[in-house]
């Protein structure tokens, strides 16, 4: 006799020994046609009175048994299950031992009711989105920093419509949601982690205050990031006033968490180009207040306030610029005699170059393209448009993922770098018909113009890594003949007549901000740079710097890299005083001279 078949009689001695009758295995029914009170389509359905387990004393088989090549079945715990309409639906299961257990059906009704009383309690808002999450608490706290955590209920009403408050009763400023002001300080915890910089340097300098009487306009990327720095110009004794310098980088949660905060923050995501200005006029114009120093990325701000208001510059004492657009026109304001006030070129610093543009962009490019496409790198054909630091970026990562990697250049030097590094430098309009990928990142205008996007093939995908809007003819697509189709956030079809279809990213602005999110240690070297520009122009005696265009001192750089090493275990050399005097440099730095390239 097999080992199975004495199997199967044991666990039948067993099941009589328990319902005090045979329960001999019965073999699967098939429902008739006209079988009421069982729906053949339901494995789980409940068996009708006159076939109760309870009253007949045989234990129903599953009817959708596993096929065994065995003549004898085993008892399944499924095929056990019991159904009692008498007892509201209560199940037994008889388990692969033989023993009986009853499902406890009372226990998970309750359950699921304090679940549904929980979800009701909460409000009405919430209620409205997707129901496919979790209904429990810590699955709707968790969220997509990028995607920023929004109330769908609020996306029609323009926050310069609604009138908000604090918990303190303060109204000066225009955010999306403040009641979203919980989810944002645990996104502004979570980047301290990674910001040991900037906040060693909140630590070591809070107790001087040396931003004691500071007022500080800031027009940046309102980020997690962003909140860090602003909280930590605050600790060193500043005021700040702070707009968007992108339309869709902005965190609602985070611009709540710092209302919440008491910062005047005027951002939300997704504003029209009459709300930007909007914001940064809220920002500059208050009765009663007049701001002292600049923080600015693209030159926006400081545009506005020669515009609007060029008197203020009577009492600015000085500008501080991160990005390359931002850079070049306080440059051209320089050259043509109209900077009135000092600022400090922070693009071109070491720190900021080497890292916030180099290193940032070889990651979030990646993360840029995968989150709103889910394209596959291996094989495809990319064009980088420039060179620079952000493009070896952009090209190194592509290039480690498996694409084809084309670049084209107008300068020689970062010409011949491309040339080395392995990549083939060519033309727009040499390979424009046959890439998948375009990326501009140069800082100029028009870089990819209409013929070209007339030219690209069906499904190219085109962004850009550059600062301003203004690399990617946009404009040019908005025409009659054009059919412009919104796919998902922050991406667009753009379909031609003849059914060609071109991937357009965040409509031409920078795809890491507005699409995805950048490395937060990244960003702690240039917050960390920033604030120190704000300092030294800040307390610079009168007379040290004169109305033009300056690069951070080559000793804050080495000050501002030195502070990040620690995350690493890194531990410097030190130069022996033989060694100092060989060099004829000082032990403690600067260690390069300011023609030195790095």
């Amino acid at each position: 006799m097999s080992v199975q078949v004495v199997a199967a009689k044991m666990a039948e001695v067993e099941l009589k020994d328990v319902a005090g009758k045979d329960l001999a295995p019965v073999p699967p029914v098939t429902p008739k046609a006209d079988d009421k009170g069982v729906n053949k389509n339901e494995p789980g359905a409940a068996v009708p009175p006159s076939a109760s387990p309870t009253t007949e004393g045989t234990a129903r088989e599953d009817p959708f048994p596993a096929p065994s090549p065995n003549p004898v079945k085993m008892p399944q715990a499924s095929a056990m299950k019991r159904t009692d309409p008498q007892q509201n639906g209560g199940e037994a299961f008889v388990n692969s031992d033989g023993t009986v257990a009853e499902a406890p059906r009372m226990k998970k009704q309750i359950q699921f009711a304090d679940q549904k009383q929980e979800f009701n309690k909460r409000p009405t808002k919430i209620g409205r989105r997707s129901l496919s999450r979790s209904i429990s608490q810590s699955s709707t706290d968790s969220y997509s920093s990028a995607a920023s955590y929004t109330d769908s209920s609020d996306d029609e009403t323009s926050p310069r419509d609604k009138q908000q408050k604090n918990s303190k009763g303060n109204s000066d400023f225009c955010i999306k949601n403040i009641k979203q002001a919980d989810f944002g300080r645990r996104e502004i915890e979570i980047a301290e982690q990674e910001m040991p910089a900037l906040m060693a340097l909140r630590k070591r300098a809070q107790g001087e205050k040396p931003l004691a009487g500071a007022k500080v306009v800031g027009c940046t990327h309102i980020t997690a990031q962003t909140a860090v720095l602003m909280e930590t110009l605050a600790a060193l004794g500043a005021q700040c006033r702070w707009a968007a310098c992108n339309i869709y980088s902005t965190q609602n949660e985070v611009a709540a968490a710092l209302a919440e905060g008491g910062f005047s923050v005027f951002a939300w995501k997704g504003e029209s180009e009459d709300d930007f200005w909007w914001c940064i006029d809220r920002c500059v114009n208050l009765e009663g207040w007049q701001p002292n120093m600049i923080l600015d990325d693209g030159g926006d701000l400081t545009h506005w306030i020669y515009k609007k208001y060029p008197n203020m510059f009577k009492k600015i004492k000085g500008i501080v610029e991160e990005s390359v657009t931002g850079v070049h026109r306080l440059y051209q304001l320089s050259k043509a005699g109209k900077l009135c006030v000092p600022a400090m070129n922070v693009n071109d610093s070491v720190t900021k170059q080497k890292f916030d543009n180099l290193y940032c962009c070889r990651e979030s490019i990646l993360d840029g393209l995968k989150r709103t496409t889910d394209v596959m790198f291996g094989g495809k054909q990319v064009v980088v448009c420039g060179y620079g630091e952000v493009g070896k970026g952009c090209c190194a990562a592509l290039k480690a993922m498996g694409s084809i990697v084309y670049v084209t250049e107008i300068d020689p030097i970062c010409a011949l770098q491309a040339c080395m590094d392995g990549f083939r430098l060519v033309k727009l309009s040499e390979v424009i018909r046959q890439v998948d990928i375009v990326i501009t990142c140069t800082g100029n205008k028009n870089v990819v113009v209409r013929d070209y996007l007339d030219r690209m093939k069906n499904g190219c995908i085109v962004c850009n890594m550059g600062h301003s809007n203004t690399e990617i003819d946009v404009a040019s697509l908005r025409t009659p003949e054009l059919t412009w189709e919104r796919v998902r956030s922050q991406v667009d079809h753009v379909i031609w007549p003849d059914g060609k279809r071109i991937v357009l990213l965040a409509e031409g602005r920078l795809l890491n901000l507005s699409c995805s999110t950048v490395p937060t240690f990244v960003l702690s070297i240039t917050a960390t740079t920033q604030a120190l520009a704000l300092i030294e122009l800040y307390n610079a005696p009168e007379g040290r710097y004169k109305q033009d265009v300056y690069l951070l001192p080559k000793k804050m750089d080495e000050y501002v890299a030195s502070l990040h090493l620690p995350t690493f275990d890194a531990h410097l050399t030190e130069l022996t005083d033989e060694q100092a005097k060989y060099l004829g440099l000082n032990k403690n730095g600067p260690f390069k001279p300011n023609y030195y390239r790095y």
